[in-house]
């Protein structure tokens, strides 16, 4: 790995405990840096939240739609988080709610040609910020880096450690 890092050195030899601490706060604080700078660009060049486009990012998955259920299911916030994003991309003509004959009690919901339109070009845009955001890695670096942190994902789901 051909990272360089800059540091302030360390005055004492710290436990790895709390080496690894740190580590998950620096990821935290990544994470967090480039949440907040994805979101302002989002809200400046798309006037949408991030919130919005995770919706429009799921729908545009499952071209025939989805229920509300299962989206919120799929972006694990609740059914009202969901209906006041929905309901504002429905006033811009971004999505269209629609009941399916089989069941009018279920309304399933999907992104209008326009909102299709209009999620493509804020994928595009979002891909492009993202890779500048982390251009610093190579690609081996970033697969190392994904390899890393799947498989503590995994572990964590799984409940288990490694160490």
């Amino acid at each position: 790995m051909t990272i360089a890092i800059k540091s302030k050195p360390r005055q004492t030899t710290q436990p790895l405990s709390k080496q690894r601490l740190r580590l998950w706060i620096r990821i935290l604080r990544a994470a967090r840096a480039i949440e907040a700078e994805v979101r302002e660009r989002l809200r400046v060049q798309f006037e949408v939240t991030l919130p919005q486009f995770d919706v429009m990012a799921a729908l545009e998955r499952k071209p025939d739609g989805m229920t509300m259920t299962e989206l919120s299911r799929f972006l694990m916030v609740s059914n009202g988080n969901v209906t006041g994003i929905i309901d504002r991309l429905v006033a811009d003509k971004i999505v269209v709610r629609q009941a399916p004959a089989d069941d009018r009690r279920a309304i399933i919901v999907r992104l209008t040609p326009r909102g299709l339109k209009q999620f493509t070009a804020m994928a595009k845009a979002h891909e492009t910020w993202v890779d500048g955001l982390l251009s610093e890695f190579d690609a081996g670096e970033a697969d190392t880096l994904i390899r890393h942190l799947d498989g503590l994902s995994s572990r964590i789901r799984n409940g288990g450690s490694r160490a």
